[in-house]
């Protein structure tokens, strides 16, 4: 498991005989832990490109048969998985099952049906709004007049066949119960432009279908036939689930086993092969390297060879961190995937943004009110459905819900922070809840220890800037850059040097007894003036004029940008302030129209906040991380471990112990 670095990845070569690369191929996809390149040149020379065979072809239509079998029938619960020995067995599986002809018989009825049945519907209401109309249909429709059921939600209907010219002989029949439904009658060279000015008028038209009777008599011949569509529709639902219940099992087993079976033919063409050998490489995580040979010397009878190749190419990342510090991968995902040979950022940032997110709240009212929406994300957003449209369709556009879910979960240890900070400093939705309670005085009030806080944060900035450079200078270091090494460590002595000189002759932001204040005539301020002039020096040495001049103005706007985490929180602790402020004025006048102003805007304001107080410490929180913290040391733009294979569900992995029962031969049901 890496922490602080990705996987260190090698590049091994397999060489083997022809007999055994379907044994090697299914080992390599049940490990997982194989990314299979294309020959390098040096191998490719010696051998040719692998080509497909009639089995392979076989193969592939196989699979679509059962990938089509399977999402036909219902889901259905499956047995224990089935194992198959080798492709002959797969195939000799698939010849069983003789249900194509019904199951395709059945499921292009039941499309058919379908289409029927939406028709059906469709006039059906159709029918239900004419229902005004006392004549037959046919009356409506003739060789030169075409009619439409128009509908409208204003009064601009009238406009729209009064633009029509005069020649078009518009007939409008309205429904005296209904003022925005009517029958348009036109004729039809006129259809085109009344179609125009209908749209253009906000109307809606219908085309009448082609029927011959009154609503009510076509009414008494569709609904039985609706009925009976449900009723067939019904019976094939049944018979498939009958069939599903015989048959899912095994489809679902060879489905699986066939698309395995593609995967490894899809993979031969980066095989080079001779007449009697074949040859591949891929990358593989150091760490199981040995398990790979191990298993690969057994498929293969000890008759392949597996060594590694020497590479100058960059390697694919595979982040391996703790179970709760891979929540946050999301992030360095989101923001670039590290190299493969640079530091994997993920740990730090785990610790770090969630106390930036609390520090940002502080206020145990805003946490424990994100902290149940981040469980409700979590849940699935049960009852989602009951929300208006506009706020589904603005969540869905933020993110998936799998992206959802993971935001979720790593703003929980942020909201936790953020309730021990609201406890701490008795911030409850902008009022001292317990100070009015209990006559609790809180220890820290941060609209009255600005200052304070304002010193805390920049040293927070301080560590983060040193640590991004510390982690630079180790990057430097282990890629044998000398001069890189000089300018990181040239940041370092420039970030204290310029800290600590501007909060010495601050005589405000002091800490005495630690920091004494300076003059120019102290010791510590020649120290300081010293540590920044070689600084400045080794940036310049290491990192060249240009760029060691701009670390330098990132070094100082980097570390003051940290105090946005004090001015975020002051900002939302200001505006709760002020619309408790207003709706408390509202409430003591004792005017009911006050009294419902002041609960709409206590309503709408707080929500206002809590929707702050999600997003602003958030994305500032990760920005603060992303830009003044990475650009010191992160590259990223990392190439992700894609491993050869798939986890199986419905079949034995070729790993499982030998006594694992092979797929037995299911006849037909009666």
């Amino acid at each position: 498991m890496g922490i602080l670095r990705p996987e260190k990845m090698s590049k091994v070569g397999i060489l083997g005989l022809k007999d055994d690369r379907d044994r090697i191929l299914t080992v390599l996809q049940d490990l997982r832990v194989a990314q299979i390149e294309t020959l390098s040149p040096d191998t490719l020379a010696n051998t040719v490109p692998e080509r497909g065979s009639e089995t392979q072809r076989a193969i592939g239509d196989e699979a679509l048969r059962f990938r089509g079998l399977k999402s036909a029938l219902p889901r259905s619960a499956t047995g224990p998985p089935l194992r198959f020995d080798s492709l002959d067995a797969i195939l000799a599986a698939a010849k069983t099952v003789p249900i194509d002809a019904e199951v395709a018989a059945l499921t292009r009825e039941d499309d058919r049906l379908l289409t029927d049945l939406k028709t059906t519907e469709d006039t059906i209401g159709l029918l239900e709004k004419l229902s005004f109309y006392p004549s037959r249909l046919e009356y409506l429709e003739a060789q030169s007049l075409v009619s439409f059921l128009g509908e409208t939600e204003d009064d601009g209907a009238a406009g729209a066949w009064a633009s029509v010219a005069q020649e078009a002989d518009v007939q409008v029949i309205p429904d005296p119960g209904h003022e925005e439904r009517f029958i348009v009658s036109v004729r039809r060279p006129a259809a085109d432009q009344l179609a125009r000015a209908a749209q253009s008028a906000g109307v809606h038209l219908t085309p009448l279908p082609p029927l011959v009777g009154t609503p009510a008599q076509e009414l008494e011949v569709l609904r039985p036939r609706r009925n009976e569509i449900i009723s067939r529709r019904t019976a094939i639902a049944v018979r498939l689930g009958e069939i599903s219940a015989a048959w899912y099992p095994t489809v679902a087993a060879i489905d699986e086993a066939l698309q395995i079976e593609n995967r490894k033919v899809e993979v031969l063409t980066k095989l080079g092969a001779s007449r009697s050998t074949f040859a591949l490489e891929a990358w593989v995580p150091a760490r199981d390297v040995a398990r790979l040979q191990q298993v690969v010397l057994a498929a293969s009878g000890n008759r392949a060879f597996l060594y590694e190749v020497p590479t100058t190419e960059e390697p694919p990342t595979l982040m391996s961190n703790p179970k709760g510090v891979r929540r946050f991968e999301f992030f360095v995902r989101f923001y670039s995937l590290p190299q493969a040979d640079e530091w994997d950022p993920t740990l730090v940032f785990a610790i770090v943004f969630p106390i930036f997110f609390g520090l940002m709240l502080g206020d145990w009212g805003y946490g424990l009110t994100i902290l149940l929406i981040c469980l409700w994300m979590i849940a699935g957003f049960p009852g989602a459905q009951h929300l208006p449209k506009f706020g589904r369709t603005f969540v869905k556009r933020i993110m998936g819900p799998e992206g959802m879910r993971q935001l979720a979960y790593a703003l929980l240890p942020g909201c936790a922070i953020a309730i021990a900070l609201g406890l701490w400093w008795d911030e409850f939705f902008g009022w001292h809840l317990f100070g009015a309670l209990f006559g609790y005085h809180a220890l820290v009030d941060p609209a009255h220890r600005v200052g304070s806080l304002l010193l805390f944060a920049g040293f927070i900035g301080l560590a983060m800037v040193v640590l991004g450079f510390l982690f630079g200078l180790l990057k430097e270091y282990f890629h044998h850059h000398p001069r890189g090494v000089i300018g990181k460590a040239g940041g370092i002595v420039f970030s204290f040097g310029i800290a600590f000189l501007g909060l010495s002759v601050i005589q405000a932001f002091s800490l005495r007894g630690i920091i004494p204040p300076a003059s120019t005539a102290s010791p510590l301020f020649d120290l300081f003036l010293a540590m920044i002039v070689g600084g400045l020096v080794m940036m310049l040495g290491g990192e060249g004029l240009q760029a060691g001049g701009m670390g330098l103005i990132e070094v100082v706007s980097h570390i003051l940008s940290y105090t946005r985490l004090i001015g975020i929180l002051l900002a939302s602790v200001i505006l709760a302030l002020v619309i408790n402020t207003v709706v408390g004025g509202l409430f003591v006048g004792g005017a009911v129209v006050g009294i419902l102003i002041g609960a709409v805007i206590l309503l709408v304001g707080q929500s206002f906040n809590v929707i702050l107080g999600v997003f602003e410490p958030g994305i500032q929180g990760a920005r603060l991380i992303f830009v003044e913290y990475f650009s010191k040391f992160y590259t990223g733009n990392g190439k992700p471990f894609r491993p050869f294979g798939a986890p199986r569900t419905h079949t034995v992995s070729s790993l499982a112990p030998p006594g694992a029962p092979p797929a037995p031969i299911v006849q037909a049901p009666e």
